[in-house]
């Protein structure tokens, strides 16, 4: 359904120009829940608002597709594109007091996009507009529509962005930090609603988060992205308990744990440095200066991404190794030079 195929995303600087986003793939097939996750400055926004061309008009598309049902988005004129936004693909901005106009009454937002998509009267949209608010359970939708953002808590605002994203039935969700600043009863409530609606529809989901967490709450594929480049790709499970990219394994070290033994501490572990400028990459892996496992020739050359195998199955292609043999993990792919061993090898 979609398809991002090597997207390359640049903004001026003083000093040049600076590619945020670099040669990222991905995809997301028709009811899949794909993860996008990573620190910020990554390229993880950068990349979903591409999608639809939500970028700041500084930004420049350099390279790159972007595929829906077979049409690329960068290649369509506005009034097409229009078409599709808000229709077939809906979005969840991150912060919905910014992302909702504050003039405007609450039923009014949601229905805009009824409205421009759909041939409906007012009436018949915010009476569809009401029994949605109400199954994304907001307790009076009427009341909810006649008032403006600032009249509502937080977790009501972003129930109503939600609303906006799904009021015309989206074959697509792209959500970008939607649990953002909301404590954790209720992004367990906005996660659970995404995911009942995902699962009702059949609609996809690409879910852009920091929180490993909620990716292995609701998703099924997981895509992490490091200094603008993706740096692992496959299953979430395969992802989270055998990691193949040192900063996968720094980062799923970092989420809480309710399991510590008696005796431990269960401290939250951290990733020591930051992620590095994007005028300031290394010439070779961008993790090394962060990486715990960094040798001399992780510097030297930048690695590629490529299919998870285990080490010993690497080393036999690298030396005699029989042509053609298949890696059973080829959906799951590693940019590293030394990827950390599968479960039952050395490290």
């Amino acid at each position: 359904m979609l398809e991002i195929r090597e997207l390359t995303v640049e903004f001026p600087a003083a000093d040049g120009v600076a590619r945020v986003v670099e040669g990222a793939s991905l995809s997301v097939a028709r009811g899949q829940a794909v993860g996008v996750v990573g620190e910020s400055g990554c390229g993880k926004s950068v990349t979903a608002l591409s999608v639809l061309r939500l970028l700041p008009p500084e930004a420049r598309i350099a390279a790159g597709e972007v595929l829906f049902e077979g049409d690329d988005l960068l290649k369509l004129d506005p009034a097409a594109l229009r078409r599709i936004r808000g229709d077939r693909v809906g979005i969840v901005f991150q912060e919905p007091q910014s992302a909702l106009n504050p003039t405007m009454q609450v039923g009014e937002q949601v229905a805009e996009g009824l409205l421009l998509h759909r041939s409906v009267t007012r009436a018949k949209a915010h009476e569809r507009v009401q029994a949605l608010l109400a199954s994304l359970g907001i307790p009076d939708p009427a009341m909810c529509c006649r008032s403006y953002p600032y009249q509502l808590s937080g977790g009501m605002r972003q129930r109503v962005l939600l609303a906006m994203a799904l009021i015309c039935e989206p074959q697509l969700l792209i959500a970008d930090e939607p649990t953002t600043a909301l404590d954790v009863t209720l992004q367990a409530q906005v996660i659970e609603l995404i995911t009942r609606a995902r699962l009702e529809s059949g609609m996809g989901l690409l879910l852009v988060t920091h929180d490993l967490a909620l990716v292995g709450q609701c998703c099924s594929e997981l895509t992490v992205l490091y200094a603008g480049q993706v740096v692992e790709q496959g299953p979430v499970g395969r992802c989270f308990s055998a990691p193949g990219h040192p900063y996968t394994a720094a980062l799923r070290a970092t989420v809480a744990s309710l399991d510590a033994g008696p005796g431990e501490s269960g401290a939250l572990a951290s990733i020591p440095g930051v992620v590095p400028h994007p005028l300031a990459y290394p010439s070779g892996c961008r993790f090394a200066d962060r990486c715990p496992r960094v040798e001399r020739d992780c510097r030297a050359r930048p690695p590629a991404l490529a299919p998870r195998e285990s080490n010993k199955r690497a080393e036999r292609r690298r030396g005699a190794g029989p042509a053609g043999s298949q890696d059973p993990a080829s959906d799951w792919t590693v940019r590293c030079i030394h990827p950390l061993p599968l479960h039952g090898e050395d490290g």
